[in-house]
């Protein structure tokens, strides 16, 4: 069983501008055409048996079509995370929705929401998370696209696990795209679950090793961010570290499995 825990996806119309206007923004190559079928074609060359599709609501407004399309693609192999902006009044509410009609989680994304990860604002939205048990799945560390704002470092990931110890979140880029050497340093080694899209090909083989080695190996998942990485080049790319069995299956799935149940 091996699971993406972080791929994208869009309807079909919006796939056909998003793409290539995400592309050109981030300076970065797609490998699916950003669409349901073309993510289903690559899991299928890659023997990738499902994947988490991540959505993004830039403004309040976008959680109603989000959820629609997420109800509508949602299968087997398909598990949508819808999205809740921070600035939505209906934050809280929309989290006992979305889990009395049986997601599992929601997406945010601090530099495409404008906000920053321990702000007191977000209280209420993480405690509701916490009573629910949905999942979190948050964007860490800095974005390609944006300019170098800390609005989800390591420093701000343990605070808010200090202070919502039964939030259930996923940090995505191990634990903090370019921000690596803060994550060895405050994150590595915690029981933190960390799901290591657009990582490993921009780390230093030897700086990958230690981390994928050190890290609790229940606290691993297996990611790709596609379309922004190839599902397949993945998967050999994490094989490349010779990890031990055990681990690297909990890593590619049996970790992602626990968290779904």
């Amino acid at each position: 069983m091996i699971i993406d825990f972080h791929t994208h996806a869009f309807p079909d119309n919006v796939a056909a501008k998003a793409i290539p206007a995400l592309a050109k923004e981030g300076k970065v190559t797609a490998h699916t055409q950003g669409t349901v079928d073309s993510l289903l074609a690559s899991m299928d060359r890659a023997g990738i048996n499902t994947s988490i599709i991540c959505s993004i609501a830039t403004r309040p407004a976008q959680f109603e079509p989000i959820l629609a399309w997420s109800t509508a693609i949602q299968s087997p192999r398909l598990i949508p995370l819808p999205s809740i902006h921070p600035a939505d009044t209906d934050a809280v509410a929309r989290v006992f929705r979305l889990k009395s009609e049986g997601f599992s989680g929601i997406k945010m994304h601090p530099y495409y929401q404008d906000f920053f990860l321990d702000e007191e604002r977000l209280t209420p939205l993480y405690e509701a998370l916490s009573e629910t048990g949905m999942l979190l799945v948050v964007h860490c560390g800095y974005d390609i696209a944006f300019p170098r704002t800390r609005r989800a470092d390591p420093a701000q990931i343990l605070t808010i696990k200090n202070r919502f110890p039964d939030l259930r979140l996923i940090t995505t880029h191990f634990g903090g795209w370019d921000n690596w050497e803060e994550v060895e340093e405050i994150l590595i080694g915690k029981e933190i679950f960390m799901e290591i899209s657009f990582a490993l090909s921009y780390l230093p083989p030897k700086q990958s090793a230690r981390m994928l080695n050190n890290h609790p190996a229940n606290y691993l998942l297996f990611g790709t961010d596609s379309p922004w990485d190839d599902q397949l080049a993945a998967i050999q790319r994490l094989e490349k570290f010779n990890l031990n069995t055990e681990r690297l299956h909990s890593i590619l799935g049996q970790n992602a499995q626990r968290l779904l149940l």
